[in-house]
C-alpha cells in the first residue's frame, strides 16, 4: 500500500496508523517520505531523485520511484528528452549504489501526445532499459489511455502498478479498488509481472474500510 493514501493519519499518529493496517491484511507499504515503517516489506518507495538529497533515500527501498515530473516536459519531444536523460543518469547513480529507478505517471504523461503517442510511451523509448516504470492505472485513465492495451505495449518494464478504482475524473474522490469504473481484472491481466500497490489519493468513504475492501477484492479477482 502506498503511504501517500493515510498522510493524515501517520501526521497525527504514525504507530497506531501503521498497526492498524497491519491489521488489514497489508504485508508491505510503499513510503513517500523517510517516515519510518518497521514491521513491513519495502520493494519501493518514492523518492527526489532529481533533487538534491537523493542520497538520503538509499536504505529506504530497493527500488525507488521518481513521483513525477511537471506536466510541462511533457508536451514536446524536447521535453521527454530531457526527463529520459535526467531519468537515465539517475539510474546511472542508482546502479552505482545498488538501487534500481523507476518512474511513476500521473494523467499528463497519457493526456499529453508527442508524434501521435502518448507521452508516456515517447519517454519509454528513450529510457535507459534499467529504469522500471511504477504505471497508475487510474490516473491512466484519467489521461484518456486504454489502461490494458497500455500495459501490453509497454511490457515487461512496468513492475509496479498503482491500482485504484473510482468515477476516473479529474476532482471526484476514489473509491475501493472493485467499486469504481476501470476494469481492474483486465488491468491485472495486462501485468502479470507487476507488483500491486493500492493507493487512493483521495476517497469518498471511510479510507481504512476502503483499503480493507481493496485487498479483499484483489486478493478474490487474483486467487491469492
Amino acid at each position: 500500500m502506498q503511504l501517500y493514501t493515510l498522510r493524515d493519519h501517520l501526521a497525527a499518529d504514525p504507530a497506531a496508523t501503521l498497526s492498524r493496517l497491519a491489521s488489514l491484511g497489508y504485508e508491505a507499504v510503499e513510503p513517500f517520505d523517510l517516515t519510518p515503517v518497521d514491521g513491513f516489506e519495502v520493494p519501493s518507495a518514492h523518492a527526489p531523485l532529481l533533487g538534491p538529497n537523493r542520497d538520503d533515500y538509499l536504505k529506504v527501498a530497493g527500488t525507488l520511484i521518481v513521483p513525477m515530473v511537471r506536466p510541462e516536459e511533457f508536451t514536446t519531444q524536447e521535453g521527454i528528452e530531457r526527463t529520459a536523460d535526467a531519468l537515465n543518469a539517475a539510474s546511472a547513480w542508482g546502479a552505482e549504489h545498488g538501487v534500481t529507478v523507476g518512474y511513476h505517471n500521473h494523467h499528463w504523461e497519457l493526456a499529453s501526445r508527442v508524434g501521435g503517442r502518448h507521452a508516456l510511451e515517447v519517454l519509454a523509448d528513450l529510457l535507459d532499459p534499467a529504469v522500471v516504470l511504477e504505471v497508475d492505472v487510474y490516473w491512466a485513465a484519467v489521461g484518456g489511455a486504454d489502461v490494458p492495451s497500455l500495459l501490453g505495449r509497454l511490457g515487461e518494464r512496468v513492475q509496479f502498478l498503482h491500482v485504484k478504482d473510482g468515477p476516473a475524473t479529474l476532482g471526484e474522490p476514489m473509491t475501493a479498488v472493485g467499486s469504481g469504473t476501470l476494469p481492474i481484472p483486465d488491468i491485472l491481466a495486462a501485468a502479470p509481472q507487476a507488483r500491486r500497490v493500492v493507493e487512493l489519493d483521495s476517497c469518498a468513504t471511510d479510507i481504512f474500510d476502503a483499503l480493507a475492501d481493496s485487498l479483499a477484492y484483489l486478493r478474490s479477482v487474483e486467487g491469492r
